[in-house]
Parts: structure tokens; sequence; C-alpha cells
């Protein structure tokens, strides 16, 4: 009796192997499919819609290129909480960020080559913005620079600095243009603490700090990104203003590959080729349509009218490099901290 359960039981065995067998032969074209590779894109959260349009250039590209399918996802949110959840394990391929400072922290922790602003043109930024404000329409507070924003009874919707590149970028414009125009530090400091007293809100990133303003229409001015502003006005139409400061702060977008992972999926290839393409003509061109400003000479004077002159202070130049920034402004226990702990 056990001898032909036995038999029964490898019988029943080897068909089960043989429909396997089967099943996977006719799904070999299918398998195939789900084989392209894939990349994983970890932005900030206020390049949706660059990204959007990048994404499909890109695969078209490469695939005239190499002959290659390649898929691309994204990731969007506030800057340095990106690249915290990267840090923590989100498998991404290449990060696209606001600032250096959340690229650093992935080459701390192994993730990223510590020479990554070396491996791409203009220090791996191929684009940067600046941050300016969006007001409601005929600007009734009448805000014109900084220290508009300080005046009592103004609302002003910033991200929190703590999680937001938008965030610190502003913090950091705020400061530096007291710095600029020959004050002190016990000055700037005295500027930002009053600008965050009037915050009532600190949103996580700029995306959401743009709902806050727009949609929940709380505030007086939003400060954000040009190219998020420019955004706002084309979805909302004449209902904001934008309005530039006097000075703003450079804020390049660095790019890199994630090294530790793309080596690991076998990806470094098609990595490397969709952060290449943000510096081509094609690129170039879509991220000045995005109001981004591009690096390239001949496409920043074909969109010359959609970029105003503005004084752009750097990082570098006022802070020491955001290395220094981040120890001295934003870390726990920073400047930003107590002066929001003072609010």
């Amino acid at each position: 009796m056990q001898t032909a359960k036995n038999a029964f039981s490898r019988k029943r065995r080897h068909i089960s192997t043989l429909f396997a067998t089967a099943v996977a032969a006719f799904a070999l074209p299918l398998g195939a499919a789900a084989a392209d590779p894939t990349l994983l894109n970890v932005s900030y959260d206020v390049t949706r819609e660059l990204f959007k349009d990048i994404n499909p250039a890109f695969i078209a590209d490469y695939k005239k290129r190499s002959g290659e399918t390649v898929a691309v996802n994204q990731s969007h949110g506030g800057s340095s909480k990106q690249a915290r959840s990267v840090a923590d394990g989100l498998e991404a391929s290449v990060v696209t960020m606001n600032q250096a400072n959340d690229i650093d922290l992935l080459a701390d922790r192994g993730l990223v080559v510590a020479d990554w602003s070396k491996k791409f043109p203009h220090g791996a930024a191929p684009f940067y913005s600046t941050v300016v404000y969006l007001v409601r329409k005929g600007n009734p507070k009448a805000i014109k620079d900084w220290t508009d924003l300080a005046k009592p009874g103004v609302q002003v919707i910033i991200p929190n600095p703590k999680t937001s590149g938008n965030g610190r970028y502003t913090y950091l414009a705020a400061w530096g243009s007291v710095l600029k125009k020959g004050g002190n530090e016990a000055q700037a400091r005295e500027l930002v603490g009053k600008i965050f007293k009037n915050v009532p809100i600190l949103d996580t990133g700029g995306r959401a700090a743009t709902t806050t303003f727009t949609q929940r229409q709380i505030g007086d001015v939003l400060v954000t990104f040009e190219n998020e502003v420019q955004l706002v006005r084309g979805e909302f139409g004449d209902n904001f203003e934008v309005v530039y400061p006097s000075t703003s702060i450079l804020a390049e977008s660095p790019v890199a590959v994630v090294d530790k992972v793309v080596d690991r999926r076998n990806l470094r290839k098609q990595a490397t080729a969709y952060l290449n393409f943000l510096y081509s003509d094609a690129g170039q061109d879509i991220i000045a349509k995005h109001f981004l400003r591009p690096r390239s000479e001949a496409v920043a004077k074909k969109y010359a009218a959609s970029f105003k002159p503005i004084t752009l202070l750097s990082v570098d130049e006022v802070f020491g490099g955001w290395r220094a920034a981040q120890k001295k402004h934003f870390d726990d226990g920073g400047e930003f901290d107590k002066i929001y702990g003072s609010k």
C-alpha cells in the first residue's frame, strides 16, 4: 500500500514538474518583458512635473541609442527626507536632490562615492534655481524683500528646514541677505527669527507648502523655488503674483548614481546614461520649459525671457559650504532649533 502511495506521489510530482515547465515556457515572453532594466529616481518634491517629461524622453532616446528598453520609476518628497529614506534602505538607482548636503549624507553612508560631485559637469548639478516669493493678487501686504517677511501681521509659508531643501535655501537666503548688505551675524539671526515667528505651519516639503498657500488659503506669501511659483501661476492664472527679492540664493540641484545599488543590480550603464541625458540638448530644453535654469548657454539664451536676472549668493561663498551650513544652522541644537524653539 505504501509502495503504491509513493509511486502515486512520484507521478504527481512528475506531472507538476511538467506543468511548471510548460507554464514557464509560455511565460517566457512576459518574463523577458519583466526583466527590462528599471531605474528608481529618488527626487525632491517639486520636480514631479519635470521628470514626467524627462523620463519618456530619456527612454525613447536610450532605446534609439542602445536598442534597449528601460523603465524609470519616481519617488518624490522633501529633499532631506528623501535622502534619509535612501540611507535607510530605499533602493534608488539615482538621486536628483536640491542640495549637495543630501548627497553628502549618502556618501557618508557608503552608498555614493565620496567624489560624486566630480562625476558629472557643473559639480554634478545639471540645472539650478533660486527662491522667490508668491503673493496674492495685488500684493496686499506690499511684500518686496526679505525684511518685509519679518513685519508683524505677515504670514509666511516656508517648509521645514529640517526636512526640506526648499526650507533650508529660504532660511539661508534670508540670513545671507543681511550679510550681503554689510550686516552681521546677530542682525541676520534677528531677521530670520522674526521671519520664522511669522510662519504658522511648517510643512515637510515644498509641494505641501504650496498646497497650504494655494488650496488651503493660508498665508500672505509663499517662499519657494522659482519653477514652483511659475507652475502655480500657470495653474491658477491671475490669482497670484511673483515677486523677486533684491538678492536670493543659488539653489543648485545635484545628482548622483547610487553606486551600491546600481552595482548590485547591474544598472550602472543605464543610471549613468539617465543622468547624462539631463545635460543633453533635449534634456536641457525640457528643464528650461519647466522654469529651471539650464546649464547650456544656448538653451539659456533661448529661454532668457523666462528667467529674470537676480543677484544670487552661494552657500560656498557666504556659509563656507553645505557641511558647515548644516552643522551650524540645521543639525540638532543648531541655529534653527534655537530660533524656532523660542517662537
